[in-house]
């Protein structure tokens, strides 16, 4: 299966990326920056690395102002992305779960490792050591992120104590797996 993804140019950098590596906005009929990661508003479309920090620089240095000397810069730009590309992470755990193809708890990830049933394995940020060490011996070539806190895991699994959580081989995976990329790719640079 192909995926269509094309390039498209970031206003900031001015490089040329696929879509994916991207965040769009639109800027509105009133002017005004928002961010439009469904490709739904109406306006003009563009796009910045997905990258907290080059993000940053587009709002400080007023890049924006090459759309159109009345362009509107939400002030709290930067937490309004981050708050929903982390909403948008979290929703997904949420929805795996809910699809029956994510497993959490110590045993139940582990289990699923042995019999080589794992895409990729959660791990709260603040996962004690002897934990982390099991799971990678369990999963020798597994991928494991460490994106959020257990009380962040545990609100959007509504569970109490999540520390691992497994996400099954399938496509759902898949799309989890890319949400969280999203995420990390945005915090992480």
């Amino acid at each position: 299966m192909t995926t269509n993804n094309p390039s498209r140019t970031c206003l900031f950098t001015g490089e040329e990326k696929p879509q994916d590596q991207l965040l769009r906005f639109t800027l509105t009929p009133d002017r005004q920056v928002v961010p439009d990661f469904k490709k739904r508003l109406p306006g003009q479309g563009f796009y910045i690395t997905n990258s907290k920090q080059i993000l940053a620089n587009a709002v400080s240095k007023n890049i924006f102002k090459k759309l159109g000397k009345h362009t509107v810069i939400m002030p709290n730009l930067l937490e309004i992305v981050e708050n929903i590309l982390k909403n948008r992470a979290l929703e997904s755990i949420n929805l795996a779960k809910k699809a029956g193809v994510l497993v959490s708890g110590f045993d139940k990830v582990k289990e699923k490792l042995t019999a080589d049933k794992v895409a990729f394995v959660l791990e709260a940020t603040d996962a004690g050591a002897d934990g982390h060490s099991k799971i990678l011996a369990a999963g020798k070539n597994v991928e494991i992120l460490t994106l959020f806190s257990i009380e962040e895991l545990d609100k959007a699994l509504n569970r109490t104590n999540t520390v691992h959580a497994a996400l099954l081989k399938s496509e759902m995976a898949q799309m989890v797996y890319n949400q969280l990329q999203k995420w990390q790719n945005f915090i992480n640079s």
